[in-house]
């Protein structure tokens, strides 16, 4: 509600509750996700990056995950496009990889996690870490709490950081080489065929739950699940 406000010029929002908001709030808040993670990582507790999105040109961010880098946290960025992160370079990017994900579909939705000490937290939204999209964009990104849809993130992620088919990882001249290490059928699949199938596995379920419902078989329990609860 009070970003609609905003958006309609009912009021100038301060602050969100739990919503990171552009262009006034979300670079900042970002930039201090960034900063908990060096925090901890100089204080031997867990720490760690994992972002998703379609581009990475911000310079202020760019900075931080070099300042990250040389903390001790490690930093996987899946990036389909523009990025201005060089990884592996001695000592200063050391613990940053940059792979991109190409093959039959466009890569397009944003997905960021912060391992926070042990306690992982988890953003998806609408804004790549670029300077229009954080500052001259209005733009959203939203903590997900929920265990389950955090198992399911952690899922993308982990097929995303280890395809071995469509997955082309970033030298540091800036060149992208296929990710090596396995056979093809060692391999199996790439990234997009393995989304195709959890999606077909999902709809499926979801298929055979509104059967059972129409049918009257479901536990009354069960029968106050809706439709498109996922499982």
């Amino acid at each position: 509600m009070d970003l609609f406000k905003y958006l309609t010029g009912y009021h100038r929002q301060k602050s969100y509750r739990k919503l990171l908001v552009a262009p006034r709030f979300m670079h900042k808040a970002f930039s201090k996700l960034v900063s908990n993670e060096i925090k901890n990582a100089k204080a031997g507790l867990a720490s760690g990056i994992v972002l998703k999105c379609n581009a990475l040109t911000d310079k202020h961010l760019t900075d931080k995950l070099y300042e990250a880098s040389q903390a001790g946290v490690d930093v996987d960025m899946i990036v389909r496009g523009p990025c201005r992160v060089r990884p592996h370079l001695p000592g200063f990017s050391e613990n940053i990889r940059v792979i991109s994900i190409i093959g039959r579909f466009l890569e397009h939705h944003r997905l960021y996690r912060f391992e926070n000490g042990g306690d992982p937290k988890y953003f998806i939204g609408s804004a790549d870490w670029m300077t229009r999209n954080l500052e001259r964009r209005v733009e959203v990104i939203t903590p997900i709490t929920d265990p389950n849809v955090q198992k399911e993130l952690q899922g993308v992620l982990d097929i995303c950081l280890n395809d071995r088919v469509q997955g082309w990882e970033m030298r540091m001249d800036g060149r992208y080489s296929r990710q090596r290490g396995l056979s093809v059928e060692e391999a199996g699949v790439g990234t997009h065929q393995e989304l195709l199938n959890l999606a077909v596995q999902e709809d499926k379920a979801q298929q055979k739950l509104r059967q059972l419902k129409v049918s009257g078989g479901l536990p009354r329990k069960m029968a106050l699940i809706q439709p498109d609860t996922v499982l």
